[in-house]
């Protein structure tokens, strides 16, 4: 008797995915499939078209060509919004915060919708418990619980964008992504975020837009090499490094200013 498996989707699958603007080709033919509970960093030199694949995958950009699968479900043609009901949410290179609201508004506010609420006038937010509690898991999660009744717009840069992180996942989201999360962070901030990131993202699958080489390898599981809109290499951190490709495409020019720097 012979017995067959059967695969189930990729989380996230990109299929011979292009992007123009106007005549200008950025995105390539990218083929990319993610697996559930994965952590892929993108790579590549400024002007790969790191940005504008989360743009397509987010939904602000509609492809030229090409499918973007989510959870087995096409949504090349969904916004943002449809996009992120669908299980996956997004973060920014700029952080996007309600400044005058306080962490815990802030995170209250991000948990109505997926708790069902949507948009009402006609209840009382400190009565609904159940976002009331969701709101304080996850200032704990995102260590800002001592934080609770600060506004947002006083927090430190790295304290923004670890409330960032958690406006990020409140909506309960299985795909996310983080674009260049660490940017900007001072090296001790830059450990203590790389490990809130790792907390915060078990059992979730997620994609990252990142420069920092430190961070990338101690985070991604795989790593996705992105060079003039097309994949050079999806592997491993350690077979990325030995790639000769890969080395004189983008990691050499890192590795020697690395040791550059430590003369």
């Amino acid at each position: 008797m012979t017995t067959t498996s059967t695969t189930p989707p990729a989380a996230l699958e990109l299929k011979a995915l292009r992007k123009s603007f106007g005549k200008t080709e950025i995105i390539r033919g990218v083929d990319l499939a993610v697996t559930a509970g994965q952590r892929v960093a993108i790579i590549g030199p400024n002007g790969a078209g790191k940005s504008t694949l989360f743009n397509l995958i987010s939904g602000r950009f509609g492809p030229s060509s090409g499918d973007i699968v989510l959870g087995g479900t096409r949504i090349n043609d969904k916004k943002p919004f449809e996009i992120n009901r669908l299980g996956l949410s997004r973060s920014f290179q700029i952080t996007n915060i309600f400044p005058k609201l306080s962490v815990f508004e802030n995170l209250r506010c991000s948990v109505l919708w997926s708790l069902g609420y949507g948009y009402s006038l006609f209840k009382f937010l400190a009565d609904l418990d159940d976002a009331n509690d969701k709101a304080d898991e996850l200032m704990e999660l995102i260590k800002l619980d001592k934080k609770r009744d600060t506004l947002a717009v006083n927090l430190t840069y790295a304290e923004q964008r670890a409330l960032e992180i958690g406006i990020t996942i409140a909506g309960g989201a299985n795909v996310i992504l983080l674009d260049e999360p660490t940017a900007g962070m001072s090296k001790s901030e830059t450990t203590r975020f790389t490990r809130l990131i790792k907390e915060v993202t078990v059992g979730k699958t997620l994609l990252t837009v990142e420069h920092d080489m430190g961070v990338v390898f101690g985070l991604a599981d795989k790593i996705a090499v992105l060079v003039y809109g097309e994949i050079l290499a999806f592997d491993t951190p350690e077979a990325v490094r030995a790639n000769a490709r890969v080395q004189e495409a983008y990691l050499g020019s890192h590795v020697a200013e690395t040791q550059a720097g430590a003369h």
